[in-house]
C-alpha cells in the first residue's frame, strides 16, 4: 500500500528519534547482560530497515502508482465469457435456488380472515362522531387504496385457508395415495433436445369478466404460446407476461389446448396464477424473444372499420372498431398485418385492440376478385379472348385524375396546442354559395381575413382595373410560371388562362392574415402537403333540391353567382304566346337537371377528397352556415389540434 500525506512522514521522524534514544541508552547502560543486549540489538535492527523502507516509499509515490497502472486489463474474450456465463439459464436457476434456500419464505398466520368486514364496522361506528381525528380516520378507512389493500389481504387469506384444507386432507390419506411433492424447478415437457429452462409462476389480478388482452397461438409441438400482448391491456399494465412464453397451467390446472385455456381463465374470475415456460425457437437453439416495438405514433383513420365483419382477423373479440376521422394511438407495429392500437376518446385512451395494418388494408382495397376482372372476356362458344390492358402514361397536367385513385388509409398525425391556421379553403360543387360565404367572412373582419386576386391572360375589358378583379399578364408568362409550378391552380376558359399564384398566398400570410380561398378540390393536395400553408378545409355540401334552388336565386340576385341557365325564365314571361310557355317549361326542365347534377357532384367530390377535409357543412341556410364557420375557426384558437406530422417535422 502506498501512503501519501504528512501523517505518514511524521511516523518516520518518530522512529528516528526512537533510534537516537536507544543509542543513548546503549552508551549509558553498559552493565546489562549479554542476552538482553542481543535482544535489544535485534529490535533495533528490525525497526531501522522498516523506517528506511517507509521513507523510500514516501519519496517515490509516483513509481508505485505507475506500477498499479500497468496492471493487465481484462480482454474482450474474458468479458464475453463472463457475460455468457452470467446469462446462462442454468446459472440463473442456481442463483434463484440459492436465494430461495438462504431466504426461505415466511409463513405468517393471518390474524383475521375478513378484515374488510371489520373495517366496515369501524367505519359505521365512526360516522356519528364529530371529532376531527375520527373524521380523518374515517376518510382514510374509506380510501380507494386502503380498500384495495384490504380486499387483497382477504383474498390471500382465503387462498391460504383453501390450500391448508387440501394439505390436511392429503395428510390423512394413505402414504401410497399421497401426491408426490412438486419439484422446486420444472422443465418444459418435450420429446426433443431443447434445453431445460426454469418455469415461472406469475400472479395476475383483473376485474371480473375483463379480458387479459393477449392472443395465443399453438406451435407444431402443441404448446400454447403467447403470440402478442395488447398495449394498455391488463396483461401489459402489470408487465409480468412476455410474448413467446408457453402457458402450462392456470390456477394449478394444466391446459393443453386453447379451449381449455379459455375455460380456465373464465373460471378464475379475479385472481389468476399462470405457470409459464420460455418458448423455444423452431430449431430448438434458443428461447423466443419478444419483438414488441416500443415506438408509439398516432394515426388518423381515413376509412371505417368493423372487426365483426372482418374474416381475416384472427380473433374478432379483440378487434378495435373505428370510424373515419378517429385518432388511433398505434402501440405496436411489429406484426406486418395487424397493429395494436387504442382509440383517442377526448383526453383519455380507449381499450386496446387490433386494427389492420397499412400494408394489409392496401392489399385488401387493391384486390380485384376474379369475378370482377374484366380484362379477359369469354366468347359465346367458350373460347377465351384476351384483351390487352390499356396503359396510360402519367402527365403532370392530368395529376388530378391519378390522385383520385390514390389510396390514403392512415395519416400520421401529432397533437399540437391551439394555433391559427394560415389558410382557409372553402371547397364544394359549383353553385352552393362558396363565393358569397367567402366575401361575407372577409367583410366581417378585414383585419383577420383576406383573399387574393387571380391572374389571367385575357385582355382587360372596359373599366377594368389591373389588380382589382384580375391581374392581367401575358399568356407566355403564365405558361412559363405554370411549367415551373408557381400556380396553386390554373385552367383555361374562352381561350384564356386563369390561375391562382402561390406567391400571392404567401404575401397575404406574411401580412398576418388568414388567406380565404374558394379553390378547386384538386388544389387541396398541394395545400395539405406543404408546411407553409397549413390549411383548414371546409367542404360546403349541396343541400336538398328546394334549398339549392333558393341559393341559385339568391346568387343571381346578388351577382355572386356566375352560373347561367340555358333559358331565362324572366324574359320568357314577357311573351304570352305558346312559344313563350314552351320556353319557360324547358327552362324549368333544364334547371331541375342542373340541380340534380350539382347534388351528384357534391357527393362525388366529398367521397374523392374527404381525406383532406376537416369539416363538412351542408349549406341549408346562409346565416347558420356562416355562424358554423366562425365557430369552427374560433375553436382552433382554444382547442388542441391533430395535424399531419409533416407540418411539424
Amino acid at each position: 500500500m502506498v501512503f501519501l500525506g504528512r501523517k505518514e512522514k511524521r511516523v518516520g521522524e518518530r522512529d528516528r528519534r526512537l533510534l537516537q534514544s536507544m543509542d543513548a541508552v546503549q552508551q549509558d547502560v553498559n552493565k546489562v547482560a549479554h542476552y538482553d543486549n542481543a535482544a535489544f540489538m535485534r529490535s533495533r535492527d528490525g525497526i531501522a530497515p522498516a523506517a528506511q523502507q517507509e521513507e523510500e516509499e514516501d519519496a517515490q509515490p509516483e513509481d508505485s502508482r505507475t506500477q498499479l497502472d500497468r496492471s493487465p486489463e481484462p480482454q474482450d474474450t474474458d468479458l464475453l465469457f463472463l457475460d455468457a456465463f452470467i446469462g446462462d439459464p442454468l446459472v440463473r436457476s442456481l442463483v434463484q435456488v440459492q436465494e430461495r434456500l438462504e431466504h426461505p419464505p415466511v409463513h405468517a398466520t393471518p390474524v383475521c380472515s375478513s378484515i374488510v368486514e371489520t373495517v366496515q364496522q369501524i367505519s359505521r361506528a365512526l360516522e356519528p362522531s364529530r371529532n376531527p381525528e375520527s373524521r380523518e380516520l374515517l376518510l382514510l378507512l374509506r380510501g380507494k387504496q386502503l380498500r384495495t389493500l384490504l380486499e387483497t389481504h382477504d383474498a390471500v387469506v382465503a387462498a391460504r385457508l383453501a390450500n391448508g384444507e387440501r394439505e390436511l386432507e392429503e395428510s390423512q390419506k394413505p402414504e401410497n395415495e399421497r401426491q408426490k411433492p412438486r419439484p422446486l424447478l420444472r422443465t418444459m415437457p418435450s420429446n426433443d433436445d431443447r434445453p431445460a429452462e426454469a418455469v415461472r409462476i406469475v400472479g395476475l389480478r383483473r376485474k371480473p369478466d375483463e379480458p387479459l388482452g393477449l392472443t395465443i397461438q399453438v406451435d407444431e409441438n402443441g404448446n400454447l404460446i403467447i403470440a402478442r400482448i395488447l398495449g394498455g391491456s391488463t396483461a401489459a399494465s402489470q408487465g409480468l407476461l412476455r410474448p413467446g412464453e408457453v402457458i402450462l397451467e392456470v390456477n394449478g390446472k394444466q391446459v393443453r389446448n386453447p379451449d381449455e385455456l379459455q375455460i380456465a381463465i373464465s373460471d378464475a374470475k379475479e385472481n389468476l396464477t399462470l405457470k409459464l415456460a420460455p418458448g423455444i425457437s423452431a430449431d430448438g437453439s434458443k428461447p423466443i424473444k419478444s419483438t414488441e416495438s416500443e415506438s408509439k405514433c398516432y394515426m388518423r383513420a381515413l376509412f371505417d372499420y368493423e372487426p365483426t365483419e372482418d374474416s381475416l382477423l384472427p380473433c374478432r373479440e379483440i378487434g378495435l372498431p373505428f370510424q373515419k376521422g378517429d385518432i388511433l394511438q398505434i402501440v405496436d407495429q411489429a406484426d406486418p398485418n395487424w397493429w395494436q392500437a387504442r382509440r383517442i376518446e377526448g383526453n383519455s385512451l380507449g381499450p386496446p385492440g387490433l386494427v389492420p395494418s397499412l400494408e394489409l388494408e392496401e392489399r385488401r382495397k387493391a384486390f380485384v376478385p376474379p369475378e370482377a376482372d374484366f380484362v379477359h372476356k369469354i366468347s359465346i362458344c367458350g373460347t377465351r379472348i384476351s384483351k390487352k390492358k390499356k396503359r396510360k402514361m402519367y402527365q403532370s397536367k392530368s395529376n388530378g385524375e391519378f390522385d383520385g385513385a390514390e389510396l390514403l388509409l392512415y395519416e400520421e398525425v401529432a397533437r399540437m396546442p391551439p394555433f391559427r391556421r394560415k389558410t382557409l379553403a372553402l371547397v364544394g360543387p359549383r353553385g352552393v354559395g362558396r363565393r358569397t360565404l367567402k366575401n361575407r367572412l372577409i367583410n366581417s373582419d378585414p383585419e383577420k381575413f383576406g383573399t387574393i386576386v387571380p391572374f389571367t391572360s385575357r385582355p382587360p375589358r372596359v373599366l377594368e382595373e389591373n389588380g382589382k378583379s384580375y391581374w392581367f399578364t401575358e399568356r407566355d408568362s403564365m405558361e412559363t410560371d405554370i411549367r415551373e409550378h408557381r400556380y396553386l391552380e390554373h385552367g383555361e376558359h374562352g381561350g384564356h388562362l386563369y390561375g391562382t399564384k402561390l406567391d400571392s398566398v404567401r404575401e397575404l400570410i406574411r401580412a398576418g392574415k388568414m388567406c380565404v380561398l374558394d379553390c378547386s378540390p384538386a388544389a387541396l393536395k398541394i395545400l395539405h402537403n406543404s408546411t407553409e400553408f397549413m390549411p383548414y378545409v371546409i367542404f360546403i355540401a349541396a343541400p336538398g333540391m328546394e334549398q339549392l334552388k333558393s341559393l341559385y336565386d339568391l346568387g343571381r340576385s346578388t351577382g355572386a353567382s356566375n352560373r347561367n341557365l340555358t333559358f331565362d325564365r324572366q324574359s320568357s314571361i314577357r311573351y304570352s304566346s305558346r312559344r313563350a310557355r314552351t320556353l319557360e317549361s324547358l327552362a324549368s326542365l333544364y334547371e331541375e337537371d342542373d340541380l340534380k347534377s350539382t347534388v351528384e357532384e357534391s357527393a362525388a367530390l366529398q367521397r374523392a377528397y374527404e381525406k383532406y377535409i376537416d369539416l363538412v357543412i351542408v349549406n341549408e341556410d346562409f346565416d347558420h352556415t356562416f355562424r358554423q364557420v366562425v365557430a369552427a375557426l374560433d375553436a382552433l384558437a382554444s382547442e388542441d389540434q391533430w395535424v399531419p406530422v409533416n407540418w411539424i417535422y
